[in-house]
């Protein structure tokens, strides 16, 4: 493997940088609500699932 000076790293860093395509401020909202959405979604049904197992372990074990 190739040693690269300093300089040459900061060069690469920065062009590898400056090929990111960063999302714009709506596409973030729009996936931070998706998530926010999904996490809620997620939370209930496995509040749900809890309470049926509990519910099923209750009345085998009386």
């Amino acid at each position: 493997m190739a040693k690269t000076n300093p300089a040459e790293f900061v060069r690469q860093v920065r062009q590898e940088i400056s090929k990111v395509v960063w999302p714009t401020r709506k596409e973030t909202m729009v996936t931070t609500i998706m998530v926010f959405i999904m996490a809620t979604i997620m939370a209930i049904f496995f509040l749900g699932v809890d309470q049926v197992l509990s519910f099923v372990i209750k009345l085998i074990l009386g």
